[in-house]
């Protein structure tokens, strides 16, 4: 899929689901706060508890990006934790490096983190690391590849150039932008996690099925 093909994907889904999925996105839907479609400026019709509880749990997984197996998967670990099953779900997603990336400025999108990650640019604590999924423990350090820093994303990154467009930093994450590397100081609180989603409702969707 090419770059303009993918963000015009991204804008409608944005539009769809009522959330801003990339920075762009969220510019777009400033101009057209309504779903795409000849539909789109009418008034819907009431819910159904079922659809409520399945456009949330699209919401989840496309602020993500990640597809349904791998969301069903994260529901089940934290299902079998100790604690809110809620809670411990948007801390797994939100543990995973692609996730952090963006967080911490270092990728304006989840596409462009799991590119540089891919493409082995990311290290954690000295290691390469090449898969989006990663989970990143309390304490480990993200930081980019010496031989990569010099490289346009990175300097771009580096100056301060998605801090404004991109959530505020949230308090689990220490990071030195200038330096490109940003550690987690602690497991992520759901009230302090920048994604919109009544995350109950997807332990509601799962657990009924």
């Amino acid at each position: 899929m090419s770059t303009k093909s993918r963000t015009r994907s991204k804008t409608r889904l944005s539009r769809a689901l009522g959330i801003a999925l990339t920075p762009k996105a969220a510019r777009y839907l400033e101009k057209r706060p309504y779903a795409p479609g000849e539909h789109g400026r009418t008034k819907r019709k009431t819910d159904s508890d079922y659809a409520v509880r399945l456009r949330e749990k699209q919401r989840l997984r496309a602020q993500y990006g990640i597809r349904e197996a791998q969301l069903k998967i994260a529901f089940e670990e934290a299902r079998r934790a100790q604690g809110l099953t809620g809670e411990n779900l948007v801390e797994i997603l939100e543990t995973r490096l692609d996730a952090l990336l963006v967080r911490s400025a270092i990728a304006r999108t989840t596409a462009q983190a799991r590119q540089m990650i891919v493409h082995r640019h990311i290290l954690i604590d000295g290691q390469l690391v090449d898969r989006p999924s990663f989970r990143v423990k309390p304490g480990q350090l993200i930081h980019v590849k010496p031989k990569s820093e010099a490289m346009e994303p990175f300097q771009v990154a580096a100056a301060g150039g998605h801090v404004d467009v991109l959530p505020k930093l949230p308090p689990y994450l220490e990071v030195e932008i200038d330096k490109l590397q940003a550690r987690l100081v602690r497991r992520p609180k759901r009230i302090e996690v920048p994604v919109t989603c009544e995350v109950q409702l997807v332990v509601e969707y799962y657990a009924a099925r």
